[in-house]
């Protein structure tokens, strides 16, 4: 099946909200439910306006999604029935070719760490809260 990278659009923010919610319950078994339903509720509104987002799909379906901001991935997400398919892969190498360099990774989700360590991130620093003030820490790596 042909797979291609394009612009995200508002009317695939319901889509993209969908592949979080599923992607995350898959990976972030920290989070609780109140968590969960207070970020869910921002993506559409607050975050997805504020990034450079891609979509990858397989034929007609949106695998994942990538948002990126100046030289930072700051949010990947593939569905789960599409892990281990090379997508996010090829949105980080895609993300690469246009200079980003740094990415944020909950160090509670050990998954995430390695697959951006396979591709040649190296932590640089680690705060103790996320971008919110929530008690999950946050490793920041980068490519140099």
């Amino acid at each position: 099946m042909r797979t291609i990278i394009r612009k995200c659009n508002q009317e695939d923010y319901p889509k993209l909200v969908g592949i979080w919610e599923d992607a995350v319950r898959q990976s972030h078994k920290f989070l609780d439910e109140e968590t969960i339903s207070d970020i869910k509720s921002q993506l559409a509104p607050a975050y997805f306006p504020h990034v450079d987002l891609s979509v990858i799909c397989s034929g007609d379906t949106i695998a994942g999604f990538i948002g990126l901001s100046a030289d930072k991935i700051e949010m990947l997400f593939i569905s789960p029935e599409f892990h281990g398919r090379g997508f996010g892969t090829r949105l980080v190498s895609t993300a690469i070719g246009k200079g980003i360099r740094l990415v944020d990774v909950n160090e509670q989700n050990p998954e995430a760490l390695e697959f951006y360590k396979r591709r040649g991130f190296k932590i640089i620093s680690r705060d103790e809260n996320d971008d919110a003030g929530r008690p999950f820490p946050i490793l920041h790596l980068s490519l140099d």
